[in-house]
This record gives C-alpha cells, structure tokens and sequence, in this order.
C-alpha cells in the first residue's frame, strides 16, 4: 500500500478521491486550507476507519506547502504518490475578470502544483520511483470564454507536466494528467450562476450548458477511481479524459480549425444554443 498525498481534500474531487484511496487500504495525506471545516470528511473517516490523515496546507505558501510536506514525511516516511488537485475558479470575461481573481487562479491552480511538485521530487528521484498526478481539465486543452482564465492555469499545469513527465521518467517516476469534464462538484455549479450586468454572453450561456449538463451528473467518484488506477497501476499514459463528456468535446474541438472554434464562440445566441442542442443534445437555453 501507498504514502499519497491528496491536495485540496476538503471538498469535490479531492475529497472523492482521499476516501476512494483510503477505502483502497492506502495511506492518505488529505491537506487543505482549514482541517477544523472538514467535518463531515472527518466524521466519514472516523466511521469506516480508514488511514487517511487531515492536515493543513496552503498551496498558495511557499512555507506552508515545504513544512506541511516535511511534517508528513517525518511522520510517516516518504511519499509515494502525489495528487495535485487543489484548484479555484473565477470565470468571465478577459476584459473584465480582475486581475487579482486571474493571479489568485494561477497561484492555486498552477504555482500551487509546482510547489508540491518541487517538495516531493528529489525524494522520489532518489528513490528512483514515485507518481505524480496532476489534475487538470478538458479546459486545460479547450479555452472557452468565459473559462479564459482557469483555463490558462490549467493549460499551463498541463505544459509543465509535459515536461516534467520527459524529467521524471528517467528516474522511475510517473507522471499523468487527469482531464475531468463537467463534474457534479460545487465548483462546477457555481459556474451555472446567472450573469446578468456583462456585455458578454458567454458566462450567461456556459451557465446554461453547465446546468443542463449536471441534470444528468457525472460522480467526482468517477475521478477518484481513475486516479486510484493510474496510482495503483504502472501506466505511461499520459492524459485520462474522464466524464462522458470528455473526450467527445476534446473529439469534437480537434476537429475544428481555430478560425471555427473563434466562430464557434462569437456565434448569436440562437445560433450557439441550436449548436450545443444538435452536437451536445443539451438545452443549455434558461428557463
């Protein structure tokens, strides 16, 4: 059995995927910002007995992500595995998300990764064997307004991780990327708010597609066990696209040039909405 590290436990995927792991019989380090929140994952572990571990980190801080990581470590021995799911969400449009949501984005979603990533490698490389999973998106291959921001932190984590995969590789370490689609976490409904005041109509219509789109919800359970495979597995795939709505949007963007996909997102509402019912079969349409 594993030492895994999960980042961003508390809540969605994380949390999904501390339980899957733990109930796999691994050993799990569950971090995020606040432990003392997490009741209800607290109560869950107590109840089924499971070696999963709260504990507190910000990967936002440099201090806090090498004390947390060496506290472990300390602990309990080195880390075999590390998830870097910790990640945030601000969406609208380039022009008038701020920039201090746009920082804070890249902060979590990118540095954050990297600074884990930085505590646990030269253990792993000594070692010679180790993975890393790195949770990104379909929106870390796809940019849709009003997702421009998350997705440049995503498509970001997913370069480094391309590179870093040709580094990690030479010493026995695995790296993979875990691409979820719409998921039924508290992120992904926050994106289904209205927006009202923008001249924009894209977070207006990517809260319809995305409401649409949870009637019939995808688990974040489903990511969870598509990492405890890659963890518990020896692949040298690189990128899982997990959701039934993965890989078709990344099929159906690959097949579009760029100047079809600019359209594609600049198209009058009716125009967009008959698209997304006749590719997708969803009314993304409000009320």
């Amino acid at each position: 059995m594993a030492s895994i590290l999960v980042t961003g436990s508390s809540r969605g995927i994380g949390r999904a995927t501390a339980l899957t792991l733990g109930r796999a019989g691994h050993t799990v380090h569950a971090t995020m910002r606040n432990p003392a929140a997490a009741t209800s994952l607290a109560e869950t572990i107590a109840e089924e007995g499971l070696a999963v571990h709260l504990s507190a980190m910000d990967v936002t801080i440099d201090s806090s992500v090498a004390d947390g990581i060496a506290a472990i470590e300390a602990a309990h021995g080195p880390l075999d595995a590390l998830v870097n799911n910790a990640g945030i969400e601000h969406h609208g449009s380039i022009e008038e998300l701020p920039l201090v949501d746009i920082r804070a984005i890249m902060e979590t979603n990118y540095f954050g990764a990297l600074r884990c990533i930085q505590a646990v490698m030269p253990s792993m490389r000594a070692r010679r064997r180790g993975c890393i999973v790195n949770v990104t998106s379909v929106a870390g291959r796809i940019s849709s307004s009003p997702l421009g921001a998350y997705a440049a932190s995503k498509f970001a984590l997913e370069a480094a991780s391309e590179a870093l995969a040709q580094e990690a590789a030479m010493f026995g370490v695995r790296v993979a990327i875990v691409q979820p689609g719409i998921i039924n976490t508290e992120m992904a409904q926050a994106i289904t708010t209205e927006h009202d005041t923008s001249p924009y109509p894209h977070a207006r219509r990517f809260g319809g597609l995305f409401a649409a789109s949870l009637q019939h919800p995808t688990s974040p359970m489903l990511v969870a066990e598509t990492i405890r495979e890659i963890v518990e597995g020896d692949t040298g795939r690189l990128r899982h696209p997990v959701g039934p709505d993965a890989e078709p949007f990344l099929a159906w963007r690959a097949a579009m040039t760029d100047e079809e996909w600019v359209a594609w997102g600049a198209a009058q509402d009716e125009e967009w909405y008959a698209s997304v019912e006749l590719d997708f079969g969803l009314d993304a349409r409000r009320g």
